[in-house]
């Protein structure tokens, strides 16, 4: 059966049904804005304390933890790439998807919920960015087999629906 992919509005730290979710992490794995400092305050303190001795990371890199106090198994952290100053920005986004499809694979995960990485304050232009995580997700499903659900969260309306559009042009 192929893996389901979905895109939906919503919480990133309110997907009971998935076993883990992706943070747009900074390379210090710190707490801040957006996605970070939404599951930080959800997990508790003890996220940020995992997260101390696995950074920093750099662009296109994931590491893995417990997701605390979130509704989840795990989280995989993403250090997407800054646009315009990170390079090649494309190429480094993409290794995100991997990198985090990569880890949920090794760690029996089967159901993973991404935010937009990069897509936010680091700049990435909204359709550019939903392309190549929804391209790289679908072209790297293949090699995780384990693998059985992905899902888009987006935080409002208008990034719901480009990626949605986007979703349904691959199809």
């Amino acid at each position: 059966m192929p893996t389901q992919l979905e895109c939906r509005q919503g919480d990133i730290a309110n997907q009971p049904d998935m076993d883990a979710v992706v943070n747009a992490a900074n390379a210090e794995l710190r707490p801040g804005g957006g996605v970070a400092g939404a599951l930080h305050r959800a997990a508790g303190p003890e996220l940020d304390r995992a997260c101390r001795p696995l950074a920093p990371i750099a662009p296109g890199q994931a590491v893995i933890t417990e997701a605390f106090g979130l509704p989840n198994r795990h989280v995989i952290h993403c250090l997407g790439p800054v646009y315009g100053r990170d390079k090649p920005e494309a190429e480094l986004l993409a290794a995100c998807y991997r990198n985090a499809l990569s880890l949920a694979e090794q760690h029996g995960i089967s159901s993973l919920a991404f935010p937009a990485l990069s897509a936010g304050a680091f700049g990435y232009p909204l359709e550019e960015a939903t392309r190549i995580a929804l391209t790289t997700v679908s072209e790297t499903l293949p090699q995780c087999p384990g693998i059985e659900r992905v899902r888009f969260v987006l935080f409002d309306a208008d990034s719901t629906e480009v990626f949605q559009r986007t979703l349904d042009s691959l199809g």
